[in-house]
């Protein structure tokens, strides 16, 4: 088991300009905004990576709706970890904070949080790929994206090619990352157009569980057959038993406040996890990105 060495917050900002110096366990200021569709706004990032001068495989991993604060999940800290030990590094962009939602957007009801929906995010973890291609131990050619959840949704929109796109956007979409992985995100785009186009120019992996009423798995078994008769490179796998936010220990519970497109109402969801479940998703995981991001994988 390798240990991981945490590196200081950084400031990422666009076009991949290395950020300003911090002091060791500081984060740097970032500027607070609005966020544009598809406009590059900087977020903080925290970095952590193996012992060792590498050049590793890295990936980006984007938080959920319950973001980085105190108010956390603590889901992608505790992937970092797991696929730090196992040989990557690990950025994790902060989206939330410097945007005045520390708290997260699960149950947010402000007209703010649709200022950060899976969109809105994009920019971020191409900012965070730009930073951490700059970093002197990473293997800029070997780099993936993950994301439970939110961060599920934004994996999904980070990848996803459409005639859409800005010229910009399109020419970091082809020069991006080498693998995605989505943890039960929500699979169903408010324009079912891009739902119906929806196609990855990487290797995608889905993972999902049977029983989540929150992302519904059904949908993304219909977003990989789209995207596989598009001719992309994806596949799921549905847990059976499993709800949402199944890769924990916490027990199943039912959540009244939480903002549900898929419920009647629009409210309340359940979350909980699933050992096997989990034990699987690890597994799961750490092949995947043995296989796409790692040489000779």
């Amino acid at each position: 088991m390798r240990h991981a060495a945490f590196v200081a917050l950084a400031l990422v900002a666009a076009c991949a300009v290395p950020p300003p110096a911090s002091p060791p366990g500081l984060q740097a200021d970032a500027p607070a905004g609005a966020a544009t569709t598809y406009v590059s706004l900087s977020v903080p990032v925290e970095v952590m990576k193996p012992a060792g001068a590498g050049p590793f495989p890295a990936v980006v991993m984007l938080h959920d709706c319950s973001g980085l604060g105190p108010r956390s999940s603590g889901a992608p800290r505790r992937w970092a970890r797991e696929l730090v030990a196992h040989g990557f590094v690990v950025a994790i962009p902060d989206s939330f904070t410097t945007r005045g939602l520390p708290g997260g957007v699960c149950t947010e009801t402000s007209p703010l949080r649709m200022e950060v929906v899976p969109f809105r995010r994009v920019p971020d973890a191409y900012d965070a790929l730009d930073y951490v291609r700059s970093l002197p131990y990473v293997d800029a050619s070997r780099i993936g994206v993950m994301g439970g959840s939110h961060g599920g949704s934004t994996t999904l929109a980070t990848i996803a090619t459409y005639a859409r796109d800005t010229a910009q956007l399109a020419e970091r979409k082809r020069h991006g990352f080498a693998a995605a992985i989505a943890l039960y995100p929500g699979c169903r785009f408010q324009q079912p157009q891009l739902a119906e186009t929806f196609r990855s120019p990487v290797p995608l992996l889905i993972l999902a569980g049977e029983l989540d009423d929150w992302t519904p798995a059904a949908q993304c078994v219909r977003l990989v057959e789209t995207a596989k008769r598009n001719g992309s490179p994806a596949e799921i796998k549905v847990y059976p038993g499993a709800h949402h936010s199944f890769d924990n220990a916490s027990p199943v519970r039912f959540v009244a406040e939480r903002n549900n497109a898929n419920a009647p109402g629009g409210k309340g969801a359940t979350t909980g996890g699933n050992r096997e479940a989990w034990a699987d998703s690890i597994r799961q995981v750490e092949d995947f990105f043995a296989r796409h991001l790692k040489a000779g994988g």
